[in-house]
């Protein structure tokens, strides 16, 4: 029973001391992690708007209504509006993809990026190359735009990655939904 107690009393030892350097580790590292995801949202935003200065983040109205929509952003240049960036955040296959999208003042889809995900590698996780996400680029805000598993797209059509329909669609309806808050708050 003694020897029990002292193992016991061990194991108590080494999880406190493990856990206290665990959490020593996180406090040291949010705020490097936090710095860096500040810095690819930016570099997101200049990506799908790269005719912006600067920008200047605005509040969501009726956040009930665009569950999906995390963040939205006026792009400046010269102190004029040249567009808005919105990140939106649609569930793919494997959970929650990042979906920043560019429109121009004029309603033209300047361009998409794939942040963070969890999609399957060589799978969903294509929708980050040019090739799926260029799709999107230059078509207009005065469409719904579908996802097509074979042929030739059409203007409001973009077709889906080869065996990954569930993460094209999530991009798509990403997009779709940046679309819809731009037309009917922003515009």
């Amino acid at each position: 029973m003694k020897e029990i107690r002292k193992l016991g009393l061990i194991l108590l030892v080494i999880t406190a001391i493990a856990a206290a350097a665990l959490g020593y580790v996180n406090m040291i590292t949010k705020g490097p992690i936090a710095e860096q995801n500040r810095l690819a949202d930016i570099a997101a935003r200049k990506q799908v708007l790269p005719q912006a200065e600067d920008f200047e983040q605005l509040d969501i109205k009726s956040p009930g209504n665009y569950l999906i929509i995390k963040e939205i952003y006026k792009g400046l240049q010269g102190g004029k509006d040249i567009g808005y960036t919105i990140k939106t955040v649609p569930n793919g296959y494997g959970g929650p993809v990042e979906v920043m999208i560019g429109i121009s003042s004029d309603g033209t889809i300047i361009g998409v990026n794939i942040g963070n995900h969890t999609e399957t590698p060589g799978l969903g996780a294509k929708a980050t190359d040019e090739a799926f996400k260029g799709q999107y680029t230059n078509k207009t805000a005065d469409m719904n735009i579908k996802v097509i598993k074979s042929g030739t797209p059409s203007d409001d059509q973009i077709s889906a990655i080869a065996g990954s329909t569930i993460t094209s669609v999530a991009v798509t309806d990403g997009v779709n939904e940046a679309i819809k808050y731009f037309n009917e708050n922003l515009r």
